[in-house]
């Protein structure tokens, strides 16, 4: 293997996946040990290894390498999704089949992470800055801790490492997750004609919330026309003989940049008002969209094209820090999140060109 498969190897043997159903959340903080004496003997002139509190509660890390004070960094995540079903061997056992090394992470973002490492090899960046962090699989609360801290303040320009298939992303969706509730009185369902039902009313709200994302379907800039708007659950009741005492709807949206988030909440307002004035609307989850071309033309001779991409990445948290970003890296978000993910051999070697000139 090359010096870059041996590294990516080594990393995806280290369990950092969220918490899935059949195994828990995986340790951010041992692989981010482990990083840290390799960007020390890559000349970082201090190297920190921070733990912070993922999304769900359980521990978080991130590691930041800094050679002088850094205007540009480049940032990859640590953490991988759980192992999907289907795969053919153990995620955590890379191997090398057909010019693609296979294992959880190794598309996204591991990959990214071995091409910087081995790019650094030799380089003497100025003013520059490594940041390996947790939680971008879930809520992104260890990007949050690390944007809190002093460490981000004069950072400037941001190269987000994602599977992008050699893309360069300028801008892309955000993303925000709703949920309504509504409570009622519950009893025998011999009394449904007379009491309360939450579980219709919300399946009203789910119909009318459909009709809004519908109506929007031509709204936003080229290529991000839409909401994307998803009815993703509807939960409550106990047995078919019992009226429900409490509701749940549960819907997301990804918003284009632009779009008015506002109005959006006076419309859901609005619906609610005419369906049952009782319901409930709170938001769990908000990302940002993004859209950033400032540093296009940094990438733009390494790039199969520069443009939109059809998923989130962290590279919105950076812009709405204040922060110049783009989104690009080795592997293809096809495989990522899927059984059996991998990357291209070559696209490793063309990330690590990459890094070299932005290192400069």
């Amino acid at each position: 293997m090359t010096a870059v498969a041996d590294l990516l190897a080594e990393l995806v043997a280290f369990p950092t996946q969220q918490a899935g159903p059949e195994r828990g959340a995986g340790n951010e903080r041992a692989l981010c040990d482990h990083l840290a004496p390799l960007l020390r003997a890559r000349g970082a002139e201090e190297v920190l290894v921070e733990s912070t509190i993922r999304t769900d509660g359980s521990p978080g890390a991130y590691v930041f390498a800094r050679w002088g004070t850094p205007r540009r960094i480049i940032n990859a995540h640590v953490d991988t999704v759980p192992a999907n079903a289907g795969w053919s061997r153990d995620p955590w056992q890379p191997h090398i089949a057909d010019g693609r090394l296979y294992g959880l992470g190794s598309a996204d973002t591991k990959g990214a992470i071995a091409a910087t490492l081995i790019a650094l090899d030799g380089a003497t960046p100025n003013d520059f800055g490594v940041l390996f962090s947790g939680d971008e699989e879930a809520g992104s609360a260890v990007m949050h801790a690390f944007l809190r801290s002093p460490h981000a303040a004069a950072i400037r320009d941001v190269i987000v490492c994602e599977p992008t298939a050699r893309a360069a992303g300028t801008a892309h969706r955000g993303i925000f997750a709703q949920r309504a509730t509504l409570l009622g009185p519950g009893g025998h369902s011999s009394k449904a004609d007379h009491l309360p039902k939450p579980i219709a009313q919300l399946a009203r709200l789910a119909t009318a919330l459909d009709d809004a994302g519908r109506r929007r379907l031509h709204e936003g800039p080229v290529g991000m026309t839409g909401t994307c708007l998803n009815i993703a659950g509807l939960h409550g009741g106990v047995a078919y003989n019992v009226i429900p005492a409490r509701g749940e709807l549960e819907w997301s949206l990804r918003p284009y940049p632009g779009f008015d988030r506002e109005g959006w909440d006076r419309e859901v307002a609005a619906i609610v008002a005419a369906i049952d004035p009782a319901i409930t609307v709170e938001t769990e989850l908000e990302h940002v969209p993004f859209a950033c071309d400032a540093l296009a033309d940094l990438v733009r001779p390494f790039a199969a094209r520069v443009g939109t991409l059809d998923f989130w990445t962290e590279a919105a948290m950076w812009s709405e820090h204040g922060a110049n970003a783009i989104v690009i890296g080795p592997g293809d978000i096809a495989q990522a999140h899927a059984a059996d993910e991998w990357v291209a051999l070559a696209d490793l070697d063309w990330a690590i060109a990459l890094f070299r000139a932005v290192l400069r």
